[in-house]
């Protein structure tokens, strides 16, 4: 069949993206009820020697908790992009929000160097990702009211100049375009 347009017809396509080695994702069972619902992010050890280590019952194993902190992105606001050279974070955004998030693999010796990654955080999923140290990340709040953020990391936050383990780079190193909603 011959189409109206039909040099600007295209196809869609729905293969497997790129994944930048060690970034994975851990679906979570959301239970709703008629009242609201209630999502296990995570079980917490606390153990005398190795304190706040996540169980396996979710299904990952994340390296050693020692900060858990809640953020919250205005509607339209890009925060990025930030790395960790020691720190490994992972994400959940409650499956009501939608943050786009966008990754790049900044580390030399990585099998997948120079990687991106862009993928919708929340939009009614419920799942966590997790980031190593070396893949800077940040994300866009597509949504008309606040976006929040909750996260794990193995490390203490600390300002004190030597001691901060989160560096920048600037919000558009990968083109502005990157944060821009896919039309179409």
């Amino acid at each position: 069949m011959k189409l109206e347009h039909q040099e600007l017809f295209t196809v869609q396509s729905y293969d497997q993206k790129p994944v930048i080695d060690g970034v994975y994702f851990v679906p979570l069972r959301r239970s709703p009820d008629d009242g609201g619902g209630f999502t296990e992010l995570a079980r917490i050890t606390v153990d005398a020697e190795e304190p706040f280590i996540l169980d396996e019952p979710l299904g990952y194993a994340a390296p050693l908790i020692r900060q858990i902190n809640y953020s919250e992105i205005e509607p339209g606001v890009i925060r990025a992009f930030h790395v960790h050279l020691r720190q490994t974070d992972v994400w959940y955004v409650p499956s009501a929000d939608r943050l786009l998030m966008v990754l790049y693999d900044a580390r030399r010796d990585s099998p997948s160097t120079g990687r991106r990654m862009r993928f919708m955080l929340g939009a009614g999923q419920s799942r966590l990702v997790v980031i190593p140290p070396g893949v800077a990340h940040g994300a866009r709040n597509l949504a008309v009211v606040a976006g929040r953020i909750i996260y794990f990391v193995d490390q203490y936050f600390s300002a004190k100049p030597g001691e901060c383990d989160e560096g920048r780079y600037p919000w558009d190193f990968l083109g502005a375009e990157i944060w821009e909603s896919v039309r179409g």
